[in-house]
């Protein structure tokens, strides 16, 4: 078995932006805010696109983007090892390393929360 090329940021953003636009609805809107929420957050995230996802990378795997006919999710996979004040986490949480947030159709995005979590995600890679 040949081992495939790493796919260029240009090419995994390009298919994020069609990823966007192809869901036409509020989980596109929202997968939208959530991934200028992380570039914010992270400067030099990496946007790559597996496991037909959106990937966040920065020296490691900070969150993916999965989208679902009723929620947008956002999983860390190191989330048990996170803090999280504010209770953003709302699903995965029996698991012993991965944590992630549901986001439903008109949930309010704590910003505040977000990029704080978003950025003890990518500090925890560098650890």
């Amino acid at each position: 078995m040949t081992k495939q090329a790493p796919m260029s940021t240009d090419s995994a953003s390009a298919l994020i932006d069609e990823k966007i636009a192809g869901l036409g609805d509020w989980r596109g809107e929202r997968l939208s805010q959530l991934r200028e929420l992380i570039r914010a957050a992270v400067p030099g995230v990496v946007e790559e696109w597996k496991w037909a996802v959106p990937v966040w990378s920065h020296h490691g795997i900070v969150c993916t983007g999965e989208t679902y006919k009723k929620v947008v999710k956002m999983t860390f996979p190191k989330g048990a090892s996170l803090a999280d004040p504010s209770g953003l986490f709302n699903s995965s949480l029996e698991g012993k390393v991965r944590r992630a947030i549901d986001f439903h159709e008109g949930d309010k995005l704590d910003k505040k929360a977000l990029t704080a979590l978003f950025r003890a995600a990518a500090a925890l890679n560098q650890s």
